[in-house]
């Protein structure tokens, strides 16, 4: 097998995340024009930024026939799975209007417990929590934050303090803080 067969045979594709399990480490999307499952490794998920996806988020990526069968070589973009989230619990009495959320800024995740269905982190240089409902990070494309994970948050104040509403890979705040 030579690097000149490998680029050949890698494809751009757009298609749907079928499943994807941050503690085994992989996951498969199913491609829009059919054909096998691809199989999304958590290694190449890393290196676009997320170290989860939920499942039955928009997808675009390379992929490249292997002797295993086709696999993500690289992610382009992530879109958060549509509609079918309930409104999260305690979350239903809150208007949120994105238009009220402060830019995306990074922050890193104290903890997060996929269970219990939240978790907290602190978004750089401010000394208060920031609450993360896992509705919220389904809605934004993630499945799983770990402890430690580096990520971008929008924030309001609610009534119980602040909260995210938006949670993007944190290489997101940093272009969107070279665009103003």
């Amino acid at each position: 097998m030579t690097d000149e067969h490998d680029s050949e045979a890698r494809v751009a594709l757009r298609g749907q995340v079928k499943w994807f399990d941050a503690a085994k480490g992989f996951g498969f999307v199913v491609a829009e024009q059919g054909g096998p499952d691809i199989l999304l490794h958590a290694n190449v998920l890393r290196n676009f930024g997320q170290s989860s996806v939920a499942d039955g988020a928009r997808i675009e990526l390379v992929a490249q026939t292997t002797k295993r069968g086709m696999q993500a070589v690289e992610v382009i973009s992530i879109e958060p799975p549509e509609g079918g989230v309930a409104p999260a619990e305690g979350l239903e009495e809150e208007v949120v209007d994105l238009d009220s959320a402060g830019p995306l800024e990074p922050a890193r995740v104290k903890w997060f417990d996929k269970g219990k269905g939240f978790g907290f982190a602190n978004v750089f240089g401010k000394p208060e929590d920031v609450f993360i409902h896992i509705e919220v990070l389904r809605r934004s494309g993630f499945a799983d934050l770990q402890p430690g994970e580096a990520v971008a948050l929008r924030v309001i104040e609610g009534e119980r303090g602040r909260m995210a509403v938006v949670v993007a890979a944190w290489d997101a705040a940093l272009a969107a803080d070279g665009e103003g």
